[in-house]
């Protein structure tokens, strides 16, 4: 598979350039609707940007939910070999605000890579259907977003250093906190509730169905005489508790850990992972 130019080094080396989102992406001619017929032909890549770049184009279009492209940092890992890479991409990425990371309440260690500007869009959503329950405090919003989000790069936030950053924007009261949990944009810790994790408007019924897809795709794989399947047979299954598709899920489960490929002369083969 050709891969089109990057902004970020690849894991063998170069100089990095300055970098892009895919919204100014005239460098990286890459969209929605581009369909690949087969996983095992763009499963793996030499650059992070690029392995990114094409997850995002294969996000699947979910029907009752409103929510923009994101990538699992255990399928990043499983498109990219050099973990190490990865990791320091990720930070270069984040420190250009080109993307966010984001800490998932699945229960595992679990991280949402989602680009800058798909997040705004995704903030601005849940905004304006805050805005439209006539709630009091909404200004918040805006601190929010000017204050906090462009200077806060973590994954998570205290409350004290959150109540800073948003005073630069007016007086902040404990109906301006709960606005934001509310709205989806802050999720108490329950270890330390005077931490907050930074979260995805919307996300929570997409991680119940990744939490019940994954435990789908490894009973199905279970179930098989010597626990395998060619990748091409099962990419395509239907799933009937997740409304991600099934590649989703096997990128997820390889980066992950539980399953592994193996290649054989009729193909790629799927194969659950010895303990």
């Amino acid at each position: 598979m050709d891969e089109p130019s990057s902004s970020y080094s690849s894991a063998s080396g170069g100089k990095k350039k300055r970098p892009r989102s895919p919204s100014d992406s005239d460098e990286h001619p890459v969209h929605r609707t581009q369909i690949y017929t087969s996983l095992e032909d763009a499963l793996t890549f030499s650059d992070t940007m690029i392995a990114l770049q094409l997850m995002r184009t294969q996000f699947p279009k979910l029907e009752k939910v409103v929510i923009e492209p994101f990538i699992l940092q255990s399928q990043l890992y499983s498109s990219v070999k050099d973990r190490t890479q990865v990791d320091r991409d990720l930070e270069s990425m984040k420190k250009d605000k080109v993307l966010r990371v984001f800490k998932l309440n699945t229960g595992q260690d679990d991280h949402a890579i989602m680009f800058m500007d798909d997040y705004l869009r995704q903030m601005a959503f849940a905004v304006k259907r805050s805005r439209s329950k006539d709630q009091d405090g909404t200004e918040v919003f805006e601190w929010f977003e000017r204050y906090v989000i462009h200077s806060k790069l973590e994954v998570s936030i205290d409350q004290c250093e959150l109540c800073s950053l948003l005073s630069l924007g007016g007086d902040v009261t404990d109906k301006h906190i709960t606005s934001l949990i509310n709205a989806g944009l802050l999720t108490r810790q329950l270890i330390d509730p005077n931490m907050y994790w930074f979260s995805i408007p919307s996300i929570g019924p997409v991680l119940k169905g990744l939490t019940q897809g994954r435990k789908e795709i490894l009973s199905l794989l279970n179930r098989k005489k010597y626990k395998e399947m060619l990748l091409s047979s099962l990419e395509k299954t239907r799933l009937r508790f997740s409304p991600l598709d099934v590649r989703f899920h096997i990128r997820d489960l390889i980066g992950s850990g539980h399953i592994k490929t193996v290649q054989t002369p009729t193909g790629l083969l799927v194969r659950i992972s010895k303990d």
